[in-house]
């Protein structure tokens, strides 16, 4: 398996969360040319230098110019990734009625709203140029409703909605896209939320760990040209 993505590139946006993080060394491990992004850049810049990568500013939630800064993004990056994964988020949990309009809009904004610039922002030279995977990280909260998850899975269902139509649209032009739905996956969102103590939520030991997810987004990496897989989903067993 090792040295599949040799001479490629990639960008990972939200690279230095629990998730991105593993996704971009697994990647990198592949031999991928991986870019990765974060609001932080002493946390980019502390992971690029551990794989060998190149770190990138961009703050999908408090930006006020995103094409803006998506603009400045791809300067900075100076290359069209073969590889693109959306793997930024914000998680919460509450009832509908005590979610304020700010939590919801900023979820819609980071989870939805983000992975929609991003890819309005990469997508017509990667269909110019007849290639590309394209990987969004979705959630089974994107097709199950579960209580208190509204702002959550608000824009995980929109996401879902935008995966399908980016599915259509780039039928027969070399570019490939997938929805990628893990179950619970145990990251620094749920630290605040402590789900070990709530009965009516998957303990941590129950959970995937983010390198599951990482392992998932290598193997829709590194398909054969002409195997398309639109939407996957996995869970802990």
């Amino acid at each position: 398996m090792t040295g599949l993505l040799e001479g490629k590139s990639g960008l990972i946006v939200g690279g230095s969360g629990d998730m991105g993080k593993a996704i971009a060394k697994n990647l990198s491990e592949q031999g991928l040319r991986v870019h990765l992004t974060s609001r932080s850049k002493d946390k980019v810049d502390f992971l690029a230098g551990q794989i060998g990568g190149h770190g990138h500013i961009l703050d999908l939630e408090n930006s006020s110019n995103l094409e803006e800064s998506l603009e400045e993004l791809m300067e900075s990056v100076g290359e069209i990734p073969d590889i693109l994964v959306n793997a930024a988020g914000v998680f919460t949990l509450d009832l509908i009625s005590n979610t304020t309009l700010n939590i919801f809009r900023q979820s819609l904004k980071v989870n939805l709203e983000g992975p929609f610039a991003v890819i309005r922002c990469f997508l017509p030279e990667m269909v110019a140029r007849g290639s590309g995977v394209i990987v969004n990280v979705g959630s089974v909260a994107g097709r199950v409703a579960y209580p208190e998850n509204v702002s959550y899975s608000s824009a995980k269902y929109g996401l879902r909605g935008l995966h399908e139509v980016l599915v259509e649209e780039i039928r027969k032009t070399g570019v490939k896209a997938c929805l990628l739905e893990p179950s619970a996956t145990s990251t620094k969102m749920w630290d605040s939320i402590n789900p070990d103590d709530n009965e009516n939520l998957p303990s941590r030991c129950e959970m995937l760990d983010p390198y599951d997810v990482a392992h998932a987004v290598v193997f829709l990496c590194t398909r054969p040209a002409n195997v398309h897989i639109p939407i996957l989903a996995i869970e802990s067993c």
